[in-house]
């Protein structure tokens, strides 16, 4: 059994790690997880002591004493998810998992966290006004629906109807996206709270909620914190971002730096929102939040009662049940809310998407129509287009000297550091008045301007390397800079080398619209396939996630560097953290507007509706001009108008769910703690028969049938017939290909049988194809993966 495979990794791991210190045990924090709870979402103080006290019951059974049991265990989840987090060494961990009602005992694990124009280009709104046909109007802008966000700070929920959407990040409350003006009274469903805050955040009828967790981090590094750590207030301006994108108010004449102009707004401008703050400065490696943190926020957000949870955090992929982003998501989904998910920041390689458990909604970013121009002008009259948010421009149209980061370096430094303008590697005496060439790589992009700064020069020009292709992203530099591609890179190294005196002048930002081809993947954006089950396609949907304006801390500014003292209340973000949150407020509104509908079937609706051309009308892009695939945009670009009316929903119960996990391996009688009334494997399931939206087949073996049903949500006497483009030697049948539905909610089941084609070699890469149900009204479309054995 799968469950039992991992138990026998993590005790081969405990063994070899004790045989290593034969002196002492370390102590390391951990998470224990046992499944949920049998009481519902409103237990008595009865229940959350007994549950308590079971914890150290059954740490004692491996530590000796209950007494001992206390005072290791820091976090006991009592509510929903049922577990503690506690301080174990490796034998002590490696005890307790053989228990025989323990499901997993994992490390706590650090994760890292991955406008006024969105909007428009989603079709919500068009030139500032809102169509009769617009999502926005079917339900009065998310009104009183609730969002939840885990990140930073704040966490924000929104109100729609009577939805809740949850993030797990830190906020700036003064910020005029989080005003009350104008809202009601808050709706008597919220159980949720403000929790004691030494940062002085303070809610109201918008921001209603608002805590904190720092018990896991605090374990990790094992010292005490200080009052900075005891506030959800945001810092670094990643909660205030996220939550404003999902659930922000109306705020007219928002801008940065004079530069996208207009009303910021969030998904559900009429939401109330929440945060659940359980990311803190960075550690070694860059992890700021960790899963003892977030398994608490999720337990703490199911009770206060949220639609929706935005998580625009993530790690390196894990086993779904040793993953606290995952337990959550699926205790959350138990309840009928909705998770939606980042699919983090690793592109372009393939399989470095996380977030992959097929009960949580994942996010891939692509970009905008609209850019942030700043051009290189360089001596030899050619022109180079690039990207920048500088706040300064050169002081006059004068060219200057042009010097690369390799040739500037100090004299103690590597080349190799020089050229990425690497801290302490560029010589002032070399940059000292002239514009300095770095590449992309290593250290932020901002900080290569930053180091320029140091360094005396007058401006920065950064080169994308290889990998990162096309994709420019406009910075908020300390100085002149703009951000150029790496064909036109080679362009500006081939000039600097031809010649004995080269020079360059760099323009001042413009904003323009109307980009094509728009949109494009984002190299950052992680790609597929998924490392732990590769039968679910991950990502699920790709959203605007590339220079998005939204609300900011006033903290720091927009470099988040301490030398950086300018302060702006909006800042332009990149990264699926920006995609994620406009999924979550899309989400919300389809949640306000079908309040019956489950997560799967609300996700499917946002899948089976989503584009995968731009808007030339061409299949969409990688930033390496190559045609992108599913792994890069799972279903394809959202489309919350379509979304509303998709015609057809694949819908999946919890109990679809854990007949997937019984097919991967996992035993029954733990799976049997998830599910609150009595639970059996099914005899025969396997994991490509989740009923899953899209469709992945990773060894095709001569010849495979998959299974899905879908529901009738669109017209009561509907006909819909099936259209496939089938992968390249693959052929693809459907069975029946005709469905006829004689009223709402009913289902219908069919099969895709997929055969190699006699005369295909056998491939190593995956091919692509897509299965179209149509009832000429409706288009419900899935993407098809194969691969074959």
């Amino acid at each position: 059994m799968m469950h039992t495979i991992f138990s026998s990794l993590l005790l081969s791991f405990i063994v070899f790690s004790l045989s290593q210190s034969p002196t002492f045990a370390i102590k390391k924090s951990y998470i224990v997880y046992l499944g949920g709870h049998t009481h519902g979402l409103n237990p008595t103080t009865a229940d959350l002591d007994y549950a308590t006290n079971s914890h150290y019951e059954l740490l004692a059974s491996s530590v000796g004493s209950t007494e001992l049991a206390r005072e290791k265990i820091f976090y006991s989840y009592t509510r929903n998810i049922n577990g503690f987090a506690a301080i174990l060494d490796d034998k002590e961990a490696a005890d307790i998992a053989k228990h025989p009602n323990v499901v997993s005992v994992f490390l706590n694990k650090g994760r890292k966290l991955h406008t006024t124009h969105s909007w428009d280009f989603l079709r919500l709104e068009r030139d500032g006004l809102v169509p009769v046909d617009s999502l926005w109007n079917r339900t009065n802008f998310g009104a009183d629906v609730i969002i939840g966000n885990l990140d930073t700070g704040m966490l924000y929920i929104w109100f729609c109807w009577h939805v809740f959407l949850t993030c797990f990040f830190g906020v700036w409350p003064e910020s005029k996206s989080f005003s009350d003006e104008g809202y009601g009274p808050i709706p008597s469903r919220w159980r949720g709270s403000c929790s004691r805050d030494v940062g002085g955040v303070v809610c109201n009828r918008k921001l209603i909620g608002a805590k904190f967790f720092n018990k896991g981090y605090l374990a990790f590094i094992g010292e005490a914190l200080n009052n900075t750590f005891k506030t959800v207030r945001d810092h670094e301006g990643h909660g205030s971002h996220t939550l404003s994108t999902a659930g922000g108010n109306f705020v007219p004449g928002a801008s940065i730096f004079g530069h996208a102009n207009g009303t910021a707004k969030g998904g559900s401008p009429r939401a109330r929102v929440a945060a659940y703050k359980v990311c803190w400065p960075p550690l070694v490696g860059g992890n700021e939040c960790f899963d003892a943190d977030i398994i608490a926020a999720f337990d703490a957000a199911i009770s206060d009662g949220v639609d929706v949870l935005s998580v625009s955090l993530g790690g390196n992929p894990s086993e779904f049940f040793e993953d606290g982003i995952s337990i959550g998501a699926f205790h959350a989904v138990k309840k009928g809310i909705s998770v939606v998910s980042s699919a983090g920041n690793s592109g372009p390689d393939p399989g470095t998407v996380s977030n992959v458990s097929p009960w949580m909604f994942t996010v891939g970013a692509s970009t905008l129509d609209r850019e942030f121009v700043s051009y290189v002008q360089l001596g030899n009259n050619k022109q180079l287009k690039g990207a920048s948010l500088s706040s300064v421009a050169m002081s006059s149209r004068t060219f200057y000297p042009l010097i690369s980061g390799d040739k500037a370096k100090a004299a103690d430094a590597f080349a190799e550091d020089a050229i990425l303008c690497q801290p302490e590697a560029i010589d002032p005496k070399k940059a000292k008045g002239k514009i300095l060439v770095c590449v992309r790589g290593i250290s932020g992009r901002t900080d290569k301007g930053k180091q320029a700064l140091l360094a005396g020069a007058v401006g920065m020009i950064l080169v994308n390397d290889r990998k990162s292709g096309n994709e420019v992203i406009a910075d908020p530099h300390l100085l002149p800079a703009t951000h150029i591609n790496f064909t036109d890179g080679n362009t500006l190294f081939a000039y600097i080398n031809s010649t004995r005196n080269p020079t360059a002048y760099i323009t001042p930002v413009e904003t323009k619209f109307d980009l094509k081809p728009a949109p494009v993947m984002a190299a950052f954006s992680s790609r597929g396939p998924s490392l732990i089950e590769p039968s679910i396609l991950k990502p699920d949907i790709t959203a605007p996630g590339v220079s998005v304006l939204a609300a900011f801390t006033e903290l720091v500014g927009p470099t988040e560097d301490e030398s950086d003292k300018r302060r702006t209340p909006f800042c332009l973000q990149s990264g699926t953290s920006m995609s994620c949150p406009h999924v979550s407020g899309i989400v919300g509104l389809l949640k306000s507007l079908h309040p019956d509908w489950s997560p799967a079937a609300i996700r499917s609706a946002i899948m089976t509706t989503a584009r995968i051309r731009d808007d030339t009308g061409n299949p969409m892009l990688d930033s390496s001009n190559k045609r992108a695939t599913p792994f890069a945009y799972g279903s394809g670009h959202v489309r919350p108008n379509r979304a509303m009316d998709p015609g057809l929903v694949y819908d999946i119960t919890v109990n679809d769910y854990l007949n997937f996990l019984c097919a991967r391996g996992y035993n029954q009688s733990l799976l049997s703690l998830f599910s609150d009334k009595p639970y059996s494997c099914p005899k025969s399931y396997g994991v490509i028969d989740l009923n899953y939206p899209s469709i992945s087949v990773s060894q095709l073996n001569g010849s495979m049938t998959v299974s899905r049903t879908v529901k009738n949500v669109g017209s009561a006497r509907s006909t819909y017939k099936a259209r496939v483009r089938s992968p390249a030697g693959v052929t693809v049948l459907v069975k029946p290909s005709t469905l006829k539905f004689e009223k709402i909610g009913e289902e219908k089941k069919f099969e895709v049988r997929f055969e190699l084609s006699k005369s295909n070699a056998k491939s190593e890469d995956y091919v692509f194809g897509e299965l179209l149900w149509s009832d000429g009204s409706h288009y419900v479309r899935s993407p098809i993966v194969v691969k074959h054995k």
